[in-house]
């Protein structure tokens, strides 16, 4: 789908592929094992152990575009912009809670349709199974869009310290919290006061990159490795110091969304800057990914589940290792199916509905600053907007 706010990047799309990858290699690193697969057992992969931190990619690619649009557009017209917001989620979003509450109807309360505006809390439908329980974040998410508008017209007026003191703010607000809630390991991955500042930090991404975007495309091929290895650190210190899936709370989770989120943020400028091209084929294919990302990332959990408990851990050779690629391989590839199938029929129809959002509004500010650097003039468009996790 064609974006009205801004030349399409495929890179973009291929880093939505990414994030969305790290996760479903996250929730098959906990599936597998549990039928009898072989576990990993090194924090040195945990990108994939711990690979809830692709939510984290998506939150901060998410304040990195749209800041990207508003300093292009000079300017976020809030009506537009949140219409836009909810063509692109609502759809598919609707269906998978729809989907939770067929599955809870004997549970179901009256009021729980409130947890539309809010499945990242208490005990939402969509979290009482774990084939819906990756919506928790997309309510998150909306909240995001309800306050960019604003985020952007302060940060084009104030300037970079504005989102800097926003920034301030949240560290309060964590350490404040720490000391009041016994479980703090789930509120920092899961609410307002764990991921705003990804939000932000990604904002405050887009920003160097419109001002020092030559700079770093200079040095792209040092600072891609770089930032790739400063990704991986960041996972394998949180696997051996604070895993999510053991450490119900822990003084390192405080500022662990600031400093994952600020890794990903040089990884989403380094990989933008670098300017070698991939493979034909391999761009479309990763770029496809990143269109279908959204259904991928709301569908693969059921796919990973109804699988596992269809097959098993199958033994395909005599190396456990071995059968655990091929099922990784056959998993994935029935879940990038089922998510072209539902872009297709529940997604693209309503984003053909979408409309331009950038100048002239309530909330449109005038740009201070030079265009936006590296944009691709690349005419085919599959809609650059990261809205979507």
């Amino acid at each position: 789908m064609k974006s009205l706010n801004f030349p399409y990047n495929p890179k973009i799309d291929q880093l939505r592929w990414l994030a969305a990858t790290i996760v479903f290699l996250f929730h098959f690193h906990l599936e597998y094992p549990a039928v009898g697969g072989v576990p990993i057992g090194t924090s040195l992969l945990g990108i994939v152990t711990e690979g809830h931190t692709g939510v984290g990619l998506f939150f901060t690619l998410s304040g990195f575009l749209f800041m990207q649009i508003g300093l292009h557009q000079k300017g976020i017209v809030y009506r537009d912009f949140i219409r836009n917001r909810f063509l692109r989620i609502f759809p598919l979003f609707f269906t998978i809670f729809l989907l939770a509450t067929s599955i809870g109807r004997d549970t179901f309360l009256p009021q729980d349709i409130f947890y539309l505006l809010s499945s990242n809390l208490g005990l939402a439908p969509t979290s009482n199974t774990v084939i819906t329980g990756a919506a928790w974040c997309i309510s998150l998410e909306f909240l995001f869009y309800m306050l960019f508008p604003f985020l952007c017209r302060f940060a084009m007026e104030l300037g970079v310290r504005y989102l800097l003191k926003l920034l301030g703010l949240m560290l309060f607000f964590k350490l404040a919290a720490y000391t009041v809630n016994d479980r703090s390991t789930l509120m920092y991955f899961s609410t307002f006061v764990g991921r705003f500042d990804q939000f932000l930090i990604g904002m405050l991404a887009a920003i160097l990159y419109q001002r020092h975007g030559e700079q770093l495309r200079r040095y792209a091929r040092w600072l891609l490795p770089l930032a790739c290895g400063v990704v991986i650190l960041n996972s394998a210190m949180q696997a051996h110091f604070a895993s999510f899936a053991v450490t119900p709370r822990s003084v390192f989770w405080i500022g662990w969304s600031m400093l994952e989120s600020s890794g990903w943020a040089c990884f989403i400028l380094a990989w933008l800057s670098f300017d070698k091209a991939l493979p034909a084929w391999l761009e479309r294919t990763l770029c496809h990914g990143g269109k279908v990302s959204f259904s991928f990332y709301l569908l693969h959990m059921a796919v990973i589940h109804l699988l596992a408990r269809w097959y098993g851990a199958v033994s395909f050779t005599s190396n456990g290792w071995g059968d655990a690629a091929i099922w990784l391989v056959g998993v994935y590839a029935t879940a990038w199916g089922l998510a072209t199938l539902s872009y297709s029929t529940i997604e693209e129809p309503f984003l053909r509905m979408r409309r331009g959002y950038g100048g002239g509004g309530v909330l449109a500010v005038e740009q201070r600053n030079a265009p936006v650097a590296g944009e691709c003039p690349k005419p085919e468009e599959t809609g650059a907007a990261i809205d979507q996790v």
